[in-house]
């Protein structure tokens, strides 16, 4: 499988005539939407600093293999919470398991959110804890959680404190305060809730027709207590009703999730938006629990990819991709329970495609898709280059290459580009998937390389995008300044237009007619 680049007519109408046209059209002349550094995370469970059987932990500074997977995927943010933060068989962490995870997040270069206990909880042993890390892990320290998807009937039936949402957040109220009395200055995150609003059955998470995020939002708009507002998402839901593996990778892959995220958004980011907070999705996969031969599989790296961008461009402040042991859909896994040897599932390959062209700031972008291909495409402008990535998420039999054009101000003659690709561009594939040819290795390493290709000199580079394969592209921008000092290029049938961050085949009627939805949200107004 090869990616190739055109920069020719010529070559164009001898080679792709078979292919769908899609053209990207980046606009550069916004300054866009920043991406945070720790934008990448991951998320492990609570128990997870409890020493094994040996007595061994699986966060501390001697576990080296685990740092340097970390390092090598730009992992930059790990929160530790999950379920067992609050269940009551599992002990809470004592002062040798919390220094081990701050020695190992200093020698990753992480940041901790660190998840106190919430159920059936006592605040004056949070206050203990937070100000035993407050005093000796300050630097390390992103800020402190309280409790896991309290939203869930879990906590409403099993925590006579809460009941409901005003109940749950007068609880939090007084943990927050017996917290920050303990750790002067410490911020705090929230709420930490469940996926599944407002999806069938959710109505338990609802409260006065938003869900406790929107009104978590709303209630804690003045207070200077949060670091950000806290949301998990699962867009496949629970696992164990997928139909099949195959259907789990149509599922992962369709358009139709990007709706999903579009409804999941509409549900709480704009309370945080117009509050002024930011907000991070600190739990996330595409399935709860994972489903085999579908979560760890190639399909799960194009997902993650487009996840991760789709997020991005939607001022999310980051995304913490759940690595629970020995799940199907960990990034990171265990390869013996008696050894630190460790494994990277394909997912880890799309997040590191992410991590080699989401730096800087996300930009606004048109894509016209006559064929309705099932593609999706992103730009961020950082380091004085401009990164456009590309994922063709069309699969299986019959599966459409795509020959696409992308047009932006300023675009040199030569650009570089690496492939996230599997063999035979299998969604399939458990193995041999690669980025920019090569592998990351046991050592953390990235081993790709970027290829130099051919750009055309009048502001467009052509490419042959075959199906199930992502690609990441760095165009030099040095001519931008120039383009922007002569005004907006006009170009036919692209006037009114309205500005997108990424889109894909759901976006355009079956009929070649552009449909052009907004999915670059401005901050709304107070």
């Amino acid at each position: 499988m090869l990616v190739k680049s055109l920069c020719a007519a010529s070559l164009l109408a001898g080679t792709v005539l078979a292919q769908s046209p899609v053209t990207v059209v980046v606009d550069t002349r916004l300054p866009g939407v920043a991406v945070p550094d720790d934008f990448a995370g991951l998320s492990f469970e609570a128990s997870n600093l409890l020493p094994d059987q040996n007595g061994n932990h699986l966060f501390c500074a001697q576990n080296r293999p685990l740092i340097a997977r970390f390092r090598g995927l730009g992992i930059k943010s790990l929160r530790i919470g999950g379920a067992t933060a609050d269940i009551a068989r599992y002990p809470v962490p004592g002062p040798a398991d919390i220094d081990g995870l701050f020695a190992f997040a200093r020698a990753a270069n992480v940041k901790v959110i660190y998840t106190l206990r919430l159920l059936n909880g006592d605040a004056a042993r949070d206050a203990i804890i937070a100000r035993y890390i407050w005093q000796r892990h300050r630097p390390q320290l992103a800020c402190f959680a309280l409790g896991n998807e309290p939203d869930w009937p879990s906590y409403h039936g099993k925590d006579p404190r809460i009941t409901d949402y005003p109940s749950y957040l007068a609880d939090w109220k007084n943990f927050a305060a017996a917290i920050t009395n303990a750790a002067p200055g410490a911020r705090i995150e929230g709420p930490c809730t469940g996926s599944n609003y407002p999806d069938p059955g959710a109505e338990d998470t609802d409260y006065q027709g938003h869900s406790w995020t929107w009104n978590f939002a709303n209630d804690l708009k003045d207070s200077t207590l949060i670091a950000f507002v806290s949301q998990h998402d699962y867009p496949g839901q629970n696992g164990r009703r997928a139909a099949s593996a195959a259907a789990a990778r149509d599922q992962m892959l369709s358009p139709g999730w990007l709706d999903g995220y579009q409804v999941h958004y509409d549900a709480f980011a704009p309370a945080a938006l117009a509050a002024h907070l930011p907000y991070r999705l600190e739990e996330v996969s595409n399935f709860s629990g994972g489903v085999a031969g579908a979560s760890d599989t190639f399909a799960a790296a194009l997902w993650a990819l487009d996840f991760m961008h789709w997020w991005a461009a939607h001022r999310a402040d980051g995304v913490n991709f759940h690595n629970r042991r020995h799940i199907l859909n960990a990034v990171i896994h265990p390869l013996s329970a008696s050894a630190q040897n460790y494994a990277i599932y394909p997912v880890g390959y799309g997040i590191k495609a992410f991590d080699l062209g989401g730096h800087g700031r996300a930009l606004p972008l048109t894509i016209s898709n006559a064929d309705d291909v099932n593609l999706t495409a992103y730009a961020v402008r950082g380091a004085g280059k401009l990164f456009v990535t590309l994922i063709n998420k069309k699969h299986g039999p019959g599966a459409r290459d795509a020959a696409v054009t992308i047009v932006a101000d300023g675009i040199a003659r030569r650009a570089q580009m690496i492939v996230l690709a599997a063999p035979d561009d299998d969604v399939a594939a458990k193995t041999g998937v690669t980025l920019g040819g090569g592998i990351i290795g046991d050592d953390g390493l990235w081993r790709g390389k970027w290829k130099t290709i051919q750009a055309n000199r009048r502001g467009r580079c052509i490419l042959e995008m075959p199906a199930a394969t992502a690609a990441v592209l760095k165009l030099d921008t040095s001519r931008f300044s120039r383009r922007q000092r002569r005004g907006p290029v006009k170009r036919a049938g692209h006037r009114r237009q309205k500005r997108i961050a990424g889109t894909s085949s759901a976006n355009h009627k079956s009929d070649g007619t552009r449909r052009w939805i907004s999915s670059f949200p401005h901050q709304p107004k107070t």
